[in-house]
């Protein structure tokens, strides 16, 4: 298995940047070869008509121009939030002043990240109790492909959070990891204690059953080693982990219903760790079901998270993850975004976002950390009609938008969609379809990673 591969299937969000037996290049589809085209002015004046001035993507301060995606969003139990790239500021903030403006006006509670479920189990800690130190749990958390996480901007949403639970103690906002990749050894450890609590006579099996699998290095390594295990031992690993969950399961609530919810809850997690790795990587159709498995994985947690805490949850993932539709077919057969429309309906909505020029970091061909910089978008591009746009940034409602905008943005054309990785896309996407409501940025910088 290739280190290409192995890096494929642990990304914290992105989409197509290697794909089966390929070097480190950009991946241009097929359909990205014909000539642009250039929209009339006509769709321009309409997108103006429909668009609404966003101030600033700073958090603090007046919240008025957000008002508009408050409406738009509605009721929605949960909103997905996208990002173009996986380490720009601008999208980082945003998410940070959205989230605040939700919480405040919307009832929001919840801010879930692309982390692993573990990952959030430790900042919603802090956040609610506040147990432990922010930076320190990022440290630890964030590490591998889930470095990007590790930037002052979520810092300070974190910060953020802890303070509003002290000034709010009983009616706290919440944090929440959906991601499969790692599940540290405390869960682990909480499913054998509750084995050993309320049926003893399973504990033994189940220690034996996770036998060798609760972590004892820190996630990179841990995550690197998995992927380096041969098929065999990988399948392995997970028919014991399905093993545990089932007895588990078959065993019932016996009187303590939440306690009992959470404990199958916490073996599932390191259930669906052990499976999103058992899959034969050499195989580009079993590549693809593991990539569909992750997504409804992670859409399972958020789901979870929500019918049992009853809140309001903000979704922070990258745009091809909260959108309806796949921008590669082949490779990621299905997105969280279409799983959560399928079980909430209307009450999940999809926010994009967009940018004409700026810069962002991802590792290079040399497998080292840059800062990148791009220039205006290319005709024919999404972004390219997007800023044309009198207004430098704003949102948009694609549900309600206007013809022939309309016509226009449901039509897949190429569109920035940049992950860990660089050089990465475009991607023909057709935005119209594939979110319901759109921010476009005129430009981004990049985030300041911390312990670099």
């Amino acid at each position: 298995m290739t280190r290409h591969l192995a890096r494929a299937l642990t990304l914290p969000i992105v989409l197509g940047t290697f794909t089966l037996g390929t070097p480190a290049v950009a991946a241009v589809p097929p359909s990205l070869s014909r000539p642009a085209t250039q929209p009339g002015p006509a769709v321009v004046t309409a997108l103006e008509r429909a668009a609404h001035p966003l101030r600033t993507v700073e958090p603090g301060g007046d919240t008025r121009d957000l008002r508009p995606l408050s409406e738009m969003t509605g009721d929605a139990r949960v909103v997905g939030l996208g990002e173009a790239t996986h380490s720009s500021h601008d999208f980082f903030a945003l998410k940070d002043r959205v989230f605040r403006h939700l919480v405040t006006e919307r009832g929001f509670r919840t801010f879930a990240l692309e982390a692993s479920w573990s990952t959030g189990l430790r900042l919603d800690d802090y956040v609610v109790h506040g147990r432990g130190d922010p930076r320190r749990i990022m440290r630890d958390e964030f590490q591998r492909d889930y470095l990007w996480w590790n930037n002052t901007d979520y810092l300070r949403l974190v910060e953020w959070m802890r303070a509003y639970n002290e000034r709010h103690p009983d009616d706290p906002v919440r944090f929440l990891g959906d991601d499969i990749a790692w599940t540290g050894p405390e869960v682990y450890d909480e499913v054998m204690e509750y084995v050993a609590g309320h049926h003893p006579e399973l504990s033994a099996r189940v220690t034996e059953l996770y036998r060798g699998l609760r972590p004892a290095v820190p996630t990179g390594t841990y995550i690197e080693e998995y992927l380096g295990k041969p098929y065999a031992e990988r399948r392995e690993r997970a028919d014991r982990t399905g093993e545990a969950l089932r007895l588990l399961e078959r065993q019932g609530p016996d009187g303590d219903r939440a306690g009992y919810d959470r404990a199958v809850q916490q073996a599932t997690a390191v259930d669906r760790t052990a499976r999103q790795y058992a899959f034969d990587f050499d195989d580009p159709a079993q590549t693809a079901a593991a990539m569909r498995y992750r997504d409804e994985a992670m859409a399972d947690n958020v789901l979870w998270w929500q019918r049992r805490t009853g809140t309001k949850v903000l979704l922070s993932a990258h745009n091809a993850h909260v959108s309806y539709e796949t921008m590669d077919p082949e490779h990621y057969p299905r997105m969280q975004g279409a799983f959560l429309r399928d079980r909430l309906g209307d009450d999940y909505v999809s926010v994009g976002l967009t940018f004409d020029r700026g810069s962002f970091n991802a590792t290079g061909q040399d497998g080292a950390i840059h800062r990148w910089t791009l220039g205006p978008a290319n005709p024919g591009s999404n972004e390219h009609t997007l800023d044309r746009v009198r207004h430098r940034d704003f949102l948009v409602d694609l549900r309600t938008l206007g013809p022939p905008a309309a016509a226009w943005l449901r039509e897949a054309r190429p569109t920035r969609s940049i992950g860990t990785d660089y050089p990465d896309g475009p991607y023909d996407v057709a935005l119209a379809r594939a979110h319901d409501v759109l921010i476009h940025l005129h430009d981004v910088e990049a985030a300041r990673l911390r312990d670099r």
